[in-house]
């Protein structure tokens, strides 16, 4: 049975400019991640829809992206399940440094 892991990341970028920012970073927030992470992503209207593939594990989710914040949405397989915290984490400190104001 899968864990969902849910992350609400709050922004003052708008969001156009958080959608743009997530576009074009979101496969290096997964770099930063580390775990090999192999990104496939697509847009559905605000909401972008991905999966990633690590430790032989496909692991699927989404970002529903709104004016003040993004809510990621992550389905970890059972045998990452275990890592939930420290993925969660890593995910957050990572998400967070792509949309901050600069």
């Amino acid at each position: 049975m899968a864990k969902p892991v849910t992350i609400t990341i709050s922004h003052e970028l708008g969001k156009e400019a958080a959608k743009s920012r997530i576009d074009g970073g979101f496969q290096k927030v997964g770099d930063r991640l580390g775990f090999g992470l192999s990104i496939n992503q697509r847009w559905e209207s605000d909401t972008m829809h991905f999966d990633a593939r690590a430790m032989g594990q496909t692991i699927e989710g989404s970002l529903d992206v709104h004016e003040t914040n993004v809510i990621i949405t992550v389905m970890l397989p059972l045998l990452l399940a275990g890592m939930a915290e420290t993925i969660k984490a890593k995910l957050q400190k990572e998400s967070t440094l792509l949309l901050e104001k600069k």
